[in-house]
């Protein structure tokens, strides 16, 4: 399969278990959500230890992609290795790697794209960088920083406040949005559009 013909893996990047579901660090598992909701399928159990599911976005016919939604089954901080293997098994270039993350040096609901650069200090990315080099595409989901002296580690394992609930829906539909403008138009046209 040429690299051209090779679907684009977009990979939400959270905890697994319900305790974790609404925390701000699991917001790139809640824009796989909707997107998965945007196919009309459901995630399935990949041997990869990843919840995943193919199907096609961006307008039907020649408009659209063909993509592979995951969600890494491990902790965060060992997203790299079901990662690693979801890339193998569908032979998935790391210029057709998507991932969506929390970023704690963004405003609440700012969203950046980007393609390589560092970690941030974030584990998930970190375990990704380490196993696939950094040059992958990045959705940057903005959660701010922590409040007065509150370790990063317990704000980021938080569910979001009931006031950043408001606005979460709007802001994760604007991510799944970004996405598919990344997918079907390219990085530089979805910077234009969603970088704010």
């Amino acid at each position: 399969m040429s690299d051209a013909d090779a679907p684009w893996l977009v990979v939400g990047l959270g905890n697994p278990g319900p305790e974790y579901a609404a925390n701000r660090h699991n917001v790139g598992f809640m824009v796989a959500d909707l997107l998965a909701e945007r196919i009309g399928g459901r995630f399935r159990t990949h041997r990869a230890r990843a919840q995943v599911l193919e199907g096609r976005l961006g307008a039907p016919g020649a408009g659209s992609r063909r993509v592979v939604l995951a969600k890494p089954m491990s902790y965060m901080n060992l997203s790299g290795g079901p990662v690693t293997a979801l890339r193998d098994f569908y032979k998935v270039p790391v210029d057709r790697l998507v991932v969506v993350h929390d970023e704690l040096d963004i405003d609440y609901g700012t969203l950046r794209l980007k393609k390589g650069g560092g970690d941030n200090g974030h584990n998930g990315l970190k375990s990704l960088t380490k196993a696939l080099g950094p040059d992958y595409h990045r959705v940057r989901f903005g959660i701010g920083r922590p409040p007065g002296r509150m370790p990063v580690a317990d704000f980021v394992l938080k569910d979001f406040s009931s006031a950043e609930r408001k606005e979460l829906d709007y802001f994760v539909d604007r991510a799944a949005d970004a996405v598919e403008c990344l997918l079907t138009d390219g990085l530089e046209r979805a910077q234009g559009t969603y970088n704010s």
